[in-house]
Formats: C-alpha cells, structure tokens, sequence
C-alpha cells in the first residue's frame, strides 16, 4: 500500500510514461467510410504518375509537342510532388489533415480539367506541374488521416493492407487505365477522368472524415521548406533530365550535386531550426529510418520494371494500349493479395521484417526472371510468373513499411512523417527510372554496334538485309532490359537486406500501435 494510501489520501495512479495522443481513442464508427474516400483520393494521386505514359504518344501528336518537350508532361507532374511532400505534410499537420485533404482533392481535379482542355503543351505542362503540387498536399494529409484513424489491434493491419495495396498497385492500375481510357476514349480523359473522382472523394471526406488540429504545436520552417524542398526539386529535375542527357552531362552532374548541398545544409538547419519542417527524431528512429529506405529502394527497382515492361510488351511484342495495361492485371491482383490477405493477417503477429524481408527476395526472384528475356513472344513462360512473384512480394513489402514508418508518431509530426513516405517513394522512383533506362541504353547500345559489325563481316561483303538489321536491333533492345532489370534485382536484395538489419521492431501487441515502444522516445524527443 502506498503511504498516499496509509495517510488517508488518494493513491496516485503510477507514472507510465505514455503520452496522451498514445492512447487509443474511441473508434470512429464511420471509420471504414473514411477509408473508402482516403482510398479512393490516394489511387487518384498514385496512378495519374503512369496513367498519361501511354497516353502520351496521342497528346504529342495532338497537341504538336517536340520528342525534346513531351518528358515534361512526366516530369512536371514528379517534380512538383517530390519536390513539394514535405512541405505539403507540414501544412497538414499546421492548418489540419482533413482540411488540407479537401484542398488537396478541389485543386487536383482544377488542375485535372485544365490539362484536359489544355489546346497547347505549355498548358498542358503547366496543369500537369499544379496537379503535383496539389498531390503533395492531398497524398500526406491522406495517410496522416489513416494513421490517426486506424491505432490499434487488426484494425491497423487491415486498413494498411488496402492503403499498401493502393501504393504498390496504382502506378500498374495507371498504365491499364491509361491504355482503356486512350484506345476507347481520348488521352484528354487520362485527366478529366480525376475530376468525378475528386468530387466523389470531396463529399465523402465531409462526411466521413473526421480530424482534430493539434493547435499550438506546429509552426512553419520556412528555411527549412525553402533547403528541403529545392534539394527534392533538384535530385527529382536531375535525374529525370539523366534520361535524355546521360549522367555525365554537366547540367544533371550540377543538380545531382546542388540538390545534394541543398539537403545536407537542410539536415543541419533542423538540428538548429526552433521549428523544424523534418523533426530529426523522425528519421533518426532505427526502425521507422530502415521503413524509408527499404521503400525507396525497393521502389528503385519496382519503376524500372514498369518501364521496360511497357516498352517490351508494345514495341517488341507489338501489344495494343489496352493489352498492354490488361498484361499488369496479374501483378496488380497480386499486390492485393499480399497486402490484405497476407500482411494485414499477419502482421498484428510477426515482426515487420518477417514480412519485408521474404517479400523482397520474392520481388528479387520475379525481376532475375525476367533477365532470361528473349525477343521472342515470353509473356506466358517469362513475364507472367515475374509479375506475380514481384506483386506478391511487393505486397508484403508496402504494407508493413507504412505502417512501420508512421506509427509511434505524434498527430502533431504524423503529417511530416507520411510526407516523409511518400517523398522516399517519390524520389526512388525518379531514381530508378532514370538510373536503369541508362544503363539499358548503353548496354543496349553496345549491343547493337557489336552485333551490327559482326552481322557484316559475316555478311562477307554483301551488306545487311533489312530484316537482319531489325532482329538485331530488336535483340539489343531486349538485352538493354534484362542488363537493367538485373541490376534492379540486386537493388531489391539490398532493400531484402536494409529491412533485415534496421527493422528490428517487434510484433505489435493488441491495442498498441506497431512502434509503441518507439512513442514515448518521439514524443519526448518534440
């Protein structure tokens, strides 16, 4: 008995530690509604980074772009949202989640209808680049609202699984809805099909969701948005212009560099900032830093598949837009089946990493597969079974990571820290499709030359037949893709690899978030 006790007085309730925001609120009973709409906002902003790739060819032609500026209707859209998630998250978590989501989901389908009406590249450009920056404020403000939605228990997992699905699956559901939307319709309904969608989600979002501003606590760095931001701008703008350029250009070698600078003087700026954009504690937590890094490498080698196998299916299988999309069909039902029926089983269970790790070593042996890859028609014997094997895997690879990754964080950070996870996915994005188009070109080209003058010499004089020269070319196409594809494998090994050895949290017990142990240390930490 305590002497509070033996006095006559109340007994004081044990200090445990735990901060208020760590305690599990009353559910929402209308909670499973929100994460329909928050569902339906993040695959909008998701796919629409693929769904103009197909698309694209048409809107050349229409609208009269040179082969030199057509990129940018990519590369405006990825750089405003990689450039501008950070800060995005912060004015989430300053002005409130699911006011920023509302904002986030009027100013996309704006941006959405004016590309679609867009009669010349510059609009289109322009459109397209507002469309991301807006992204950046609807996909974080999303993923905070489901990180203080969902806390506890199965729950958690499963409302994960669905969001992990979303996040793998919906650069693949882009290039089917792409192909459909431009074969059936027109490219412009690539754009306009955001604008009922964004209206759906903005009246559910007025119903269904629900959020409390952590008043008082947030304030905005803006030295900080101003470093963190351009370094993103400058890595994201670097290795998109690597692809036409090559690494060694001196443009992309002083973006890669200056965008390097720029976050290295951002990282010490937070150690000093009274309010920093990215609070340090964030990343420093081992298991929610190895969350990141295991997304962005992962991602890394994930896009490059989705390159080579767009261009392998259409111009060396000769597939039509909608046939191209419906090939992804599998690996999209794959994702699903690894984020909802196996990761969100599992992981209120396991440790994070018992999922992370066996999915990227399934995504490892899905992309060596496709490295046997010949000209001939291998869709049944070669890209269907690698599709599987990287979808299941990637599935048990999203779900546990943002789950990992923001949980144990207070509302107040939660906006920053989902901002955090989607800039890693953002950024190894731009890093892989730039990175692994390069080394399949030059191995590409290699290829050819070589092939080319030996082709002639045993020609012994006579020159080469077109047809010869075609198969040639062809070949070397198709081994510019499995060289690359290659290295991606290696990079999902070391993904395997970084989620092994940081992420050592364990199972997340019932009624506790997965990273409770962690909650306590990040809210002391603020």
């Amino acid at each position: 008995m305590s002497d509070a006790s033996q006095e006559g007085g109340p007994a004081r309730p044990p200090r445990t530690g735990t901060p208020r925001w760590a305690t599990p609120a009353k559910p929402d009973p209308r909670r499973w509604w929100g994460l329909v709409v928050i569902a339906i906002a993040q695959l909008m902003v998701v796919l629409d980074a693929t769904i103009v790739n197909i698309a694209l060819p048409s809107a050349q032609r229409d609208l009269g772009m040179s082969d030199a500026n057509r990129q940018w209707v990519i590369t405006a859209y990825t750089l405003a949202f990689g450039g501008l998630l950070l800060l995005g998250g912060r004015i989430a978590d300053l002005v409130g989640r699911k006011r920023t989501f509302m904002i986030g989901l009027v100013g996309f389908a704006v941006a959405s209808g004016l590309g679609g009406a867009a009669t010349g590249s510059g609009l289109l450009f322009g459109a397209r680049a507002l469309q991301g920056a807006f992204g950046a404020l609807l996909a974080p403000s999303a993923l905070s609202l489901l990180t203080t939605t969902f806390t506890i228990g199965k729950e958690r997992s499963k409302a994960f699984g669905i969001y992990g699905a979303i996040a793998g699956g919906g650069a693949a559901i882009g290039l089917i809805a792409g192909g459909l939307l431009t074969e059936y319709l027109d490219w412009r309904w690539c754009l306009y099909v955001n604008v009922p969608i964004a209206v759906i989600a903005f009246v559910g979002a007025a119903v269904f969701l629900h959020d409390k501003t952590e008043r008082g606590r947030v304030h905005l760095d803006v030295p900080g948005a101003v470093l963190g931001c351009g370094g993103l701008v400058a890595i994201v703008y670097g290795c998109s212009e690597a692809q036409p350029r090559g690494w060694g250009d001196g443009l992309v070698i002083g973006l890669l560099v200056g965008g390097a600078v720029l976050l290295a003087v951002f990282a010490w700026w937070q150690t000093r900032a009274p309010h920093p954009l990215l609070p340090l504690h964030i990343v420093r937590d081992r298991n929610r830093g190895g969350a990141f890094l295991t997304m962005g490498l992962a991602v890394i080698a994930m896009f490059g598949m989705f390159l080579f196998m767009t261009y392998y299916l259409q111009t060396v299988l000769g597939y039509s837009p909608v046939r191209t999309g419906m090939a992804f069909l599998p690996m999209v039902a794959a994702i699903v089946v690894g984020s909802t029926q196996i990761s969100a089983r599992l992981l209120h269970r396991i440790p994070p990493r018992f999922l992370m790790v066996p999915g990227a070593l399934l995504a490892a042996a899905g992309l060596f597969t496709l490295t046997h890859l010949t000209a001939l028609p291998a869709y049944v014997s070669h890209v269907l079974p690698a599709m599987l094997l990287v979808g299941l895997g990637m599935g048990l690879i999203f779900m546990p990571v943002m789950a990992t990754a923001t949980s144990g964080v207070a509302p107040h950070d939660s906006g920053v820290t989902s901002a955090t996870v989607n800039t890693a996915q953002q950024v190894g994005g731009s890093i892989g499709t730039a990175l692994l188009n390069t080394i399949a070109t030059s191995a590409s080209a290699v290829f050819i030359t070589d092939h080319l003058a030996d082709a002639a010499r045993k020609g012994g004089g006579l020159g080469l037949t077109p047809a010869v020269r075609d198969q040639v070319v062809k070949d070397g196409v198709v081994h510019g893709f499995t060289v690359a594809i290659g290295v991606a494998s290696v990079i999902m090994l070391l993904a395997a690899l970084v989620a092994g050895l940081m992420v050592n949290g364990r199972a997340p017990k019932h009624g506790r978030t997965p990273a409770g142990d962690s909650a306590e240390s990040a809210d002391a930490a603020v």
